[in-house]
């Protein structure tokens, strides 16, 4: 009922929300002489942040029209190169001939956001790497007739992609794909699938929670899994095509994000009415840009989320040794030729240090000089795969690390 509500409520707005753009439009138009003035501006920017605040985000693109290579600017083409009911493999395609760059699969997080959240990691690596990535479908677009999806299906879906993609791929998990991209490659690894990948980067990953809680392990383990499941978990409505499915609806997700630094959130809007009354473009526009990503959300399935706070974040399966997937068991300690690099942020306060450094003790038989560890200094959770210190103090060691293992 709760989905069905906020659907109405989203509908009722509608009225409210198309008057504000039109006095937008009018406050703001060059040709109307009040839209120079302080009381122009501030007409706009008001109706700006109605508008901002009562419409729904769509998914935003990657928008990674180009690339640098050696200096030289080369085309990018996105094409799907797999369509699944719940995840399209995206390849970024460099129009460039003659390079043999490593080959690399992002598993973005099934967390709330979209793919897109990994842009500037994409954008990074495509210098020198041939880059695919998980685009993961908000599945109130996923109709049932489709079946559901849980962390057995997203085990599953990562073996497909890797066993799509062949031999010598690189995987790079961020964040909570940690725990099913170790899980697949540990059944790749016990069932000598020839396309087990070279080496698997994880970055920010939940294989450990018991490490270092931080306030978002706590409260996963604070409260029942009963309470998840009535709590959070509800019904897509009659207008979408994945009516009927359970899911943790996005609009939820958002309210958990923004709860946790609700201050913040509302002081980045204030400043964003202030820069636009001051005329300050610039400011204004990185406003957007941000929040635009950042309040563009999806649905996640019931199975696949409950699923994850049971099996990773109040049980601790994977760490435990007592992970089973379809009747198989998970084990680490069959990897023995796909090398593992952690990343970790010190400043982290959703994914703790040592939670994902914990990966290396479970592989147990994978020789040293295949592992490595990286603590980046002053950094959170988002640093560890985007901003500046990304690019210039984690990704060198991304970048070595791939390349050392890119033969076997």
């Amino acid at each position: 009922m709760l989905y069905q509500l906020h659907e109405l409520q989203h509908h009722a707005f509608a009225p409210m929300r198309m008057f504000a753009e039109a006095v937008q439009t009018v406050y703001s138009h060059p040709w109307v002489p009040v839209s120079y003035t302080r009381l122009g501006r501030a007409m706009a920017a008001g109706a700006e942040l109605v508008e901002r605040t009562t419409r729904r985000y769509p998914k935003p693109p990657f928008n990674l029209p180009f690339t640098s290579v050696d200096g030289v600017q080369v085309a990018v083409t996105e094409e799907v190169v797999l369509d699944k009911p719940f995840c399209q493999l995206l390849h970024f395609r460099r129009e460039i001939e003659g390079r043999a760059d490593p080959k690399v699969l992002v598993v973005a997080p099934m967390s709330g956001h979209f793919a897109t959240l990994l842009r500037g990691t994409v954008e990074t690596l495509l210098h020198e790497h041939d880059v695919y990535i998980t685009d993961w479908v908000d599945v109130r677009h996923v109709p049932l007739s489709e079946g559901n999806f849980s962390l057995d299906d997203y085990i599953d879906q990562v073996i497909e992609l890797l066993t799509f993609l062949g031999p010598d791929t690189h995987v790079v998990a961020v964040c909570q794909p940690s725990v099913p991209v170790m899980a697949a490659v540990s059944l790749m690894a016990a069932e000598g699938n020839p396309c087990q990948p070279r080496s698997m980067t994880m970055m920010g990953g939940p294989i450990d929670t018991r490490a270092n809680p931080t306030k978002v392990n706590e409260v996963a383990t604070t409260k029942p899994f009963s309470w998840f499941e009535q709590a959070v978990i509800h019904t897509v409505p009659m207008n979408h095509e994945g009516r009927g499915r359970r899911v943790y609806p996005g609009f939820l997700q958002l309210q958990g994000f923004m709860s946790m630094n609700l201050e913040r959130h509302v002081g980045e809007h204030v400043k964003l009415y202030q820069n636009m009354v001051r005329g300050d473009g610039d400011s204004a526009e990185q406003h957007r840009e941000f929040y635009d990503e950042y309040l563009s959300v999806m649905d996640l399935s019931a199975d696949f989320y409950l699923d994850t706070i049971r099996k990773v974040f109040q049980e601790h399966h994977l760490p435990r040794g007592i992970m089973v997937s379809r009747g198989r068991k998970i084990d680490p300690g069959a990897i023995r030729q796909t090398a593992l690099l952690t990343v970790e942020g010190e400043k982290d306060d959703i994914t703790g240090v040592g939670q994902t450094k914990a990966a290396h003790a479970l592989c147990v038989n994978l020789p040293a000089e295949k592992q490595h560890y990286h603590l980046q200094p002053k950094v959170g959770h988002y640093g560890v795969f985007n901003g500046r210190r990304w690019r210039e103090e984690v990704y060198p060691h991304v970048r070595a690390f791939i390349r050392t293992h890119a033969h076997a």
